[in-house]
Protein backbone atom coordinates (compact mmCIF):
# COMPACT_ATOMS: atom_id res chain seq x y z
CA UNK A 1 0.00 0.00 0.00
CA UNK A 2 2.88 2.36 0.74
CA UNK A 3 4.18 1.80 -2.80
CA UNK A 4 0.89 3.06 -4.25
CA UNK A 5 1.01 6.13 -2.04
CA UNK A 6 4.48 6.99 -3.34
CA UNK A 7 3.35 6.49 -6.93
CA UNK A 8 0.35 8.77 -6.45
CA UNK A 9 2.47 11.41 -4.73
CA UNK A 10 4.94 11.31 -7.61
CA UNK A 11 2.13 11.59 -10.14
CA UNK A 12 0.69 14.59 -8.32
CA UNK A 13 4.10 16.24 -8.17
CA UNK A 14 4.68 15.75 -11.91
CA UNK A 15 1.22 17.16 -12.63
CA UNK A 16 1.95 20.20 -10.47
CA UNK A 17 5.22 20.77 -12.32
CA UNK A 18 3.34 20.66 -15.63
CA UNK A 19 0.58 22.99 -14.51
CA UNK A 20 3.10 25.42 -13.00
CA UNK A 21 4.89 25.50 -16.34
CA UNK A 22 1.96 25.59 -18.79
CA UNK A 23 -0.38 28.10 -17.13
CA UNK A 24 1.96 31.14 -17.21
CA UNK A 25 2.95 30.39 -20.81
CA UNK A 26 -0.68 30.05 -21.87
CA UNK A 27 -1.83 33.18 -20.03
CA UNK A 28 1.01 35.37 -21.31
CA UNK A 29 0.55 34.12 -24.87
CA UNK A 30 -3.19 34.74 -24.65
CA UNK A 31 -2.53 38.26 -23.32
CA UNK A 32 -0.06 38.83 -26.17
CA UNK A 33 -2.61 37.77 -28.78
CA UNK A 34 -5.24 40.01 -27.23
CA UNK A 35 -2.90 43.02 -27.04
CA UNK A 36 -1.65 42.34 -30.56
CA UNK A 37 -5.16 42.32 -31.98
CA UNK A 38 -6.33 45.30 -29.95
CA UNK A 39 -3.44 47.64 -30.86
CA UNK A 40 -2.34 45.93 -34.09
CA UNK A 41 1.07 44.86 -32.68
CA UNK A 42 1.25 41.11 -33.45
CA UNK A 43 4.97 40.90 -32.53
CA UNK A 44 4.11 41.42 -28.84
CA UNK A 45 3.17 37.74 -28.60
CA UNK A 46 6.81 36.61 -28.73
CA UNK A 47 8.12 38.67 -25.76
CA UNK A 48 5.09 37.74 -23.69
CA UNK A 49 5.55 34.06 -24.57
CA UNK A 50 9.17 34.29 -23.39
CA UNK A 51 8.04 36.09 -20.23
CA UNK A 52 5.52 33.30 -19.57
CA UNK A 53 8.21 30.64 -20.08
CA UNK A 54 10.53 32.41 -17.65
CA UNK A 55 7.71 32.70 -15.10
CA UNK A 56 6.96 28.99 -15.54
CA UNK A 57 10.60 28.03 -15.00
CA UNK A 58 10.66 30.24 -11.91
CA UNK A 59 7.54 28.54 -10.52
CA UNK A 60 9.01 25.08 -11.12
CA UNK A 61 12.32 26.12 -9.53
CA UNK A 62 10.61 27.44 -6.39
CA UNK A 63 8.47 24.31 -6.12
CA UNK A 64 11.47 22.00 -6.57
CA UNK A 65 13.41 23.98 -3.99
CA UNK A 66 10.61 23.60 -1.43
CA UNK A 67 10.35 19.87 -2.10
CA UNK A 68 14.10 19.43 -1.72
CA UNK A 69 14.10 21.38 1.57
CA UNK A 70 11.27 19.24 2.94
CA UNK A 71 13.10 16.03 2.02
CA UNK A 72 16.35 17.24 3.58
CA UNK A 73 14.46 18.20 6.76
CA UNK A 74 12.92 14.72 6.86
CA UNK A 75 16.34 13.13 6.38
CA UNK A 76 17.82 15.25 9.17
CA UNK A 77 15.03 14.26 11.57
CA UNK A 78 15.49 10.60 10.65
CA UNK A 79 19.25 10.75 11.34
CA UNK A 80 18.65 12.43 14.72
CA UNK A 81 16.12 9.77 15.74
CA UNK A 82 18.43 6.87 14.89
CA UNK A 83 21.36 8.23 16.91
Amino acid sequence: MKYRKNVYQSLVMITQFGINMVVPIFMCTLAGVWIGEKWNIPIIVLPLFILGALAGFRNVYIMAKKIFEQESDRDTKYVKKTK
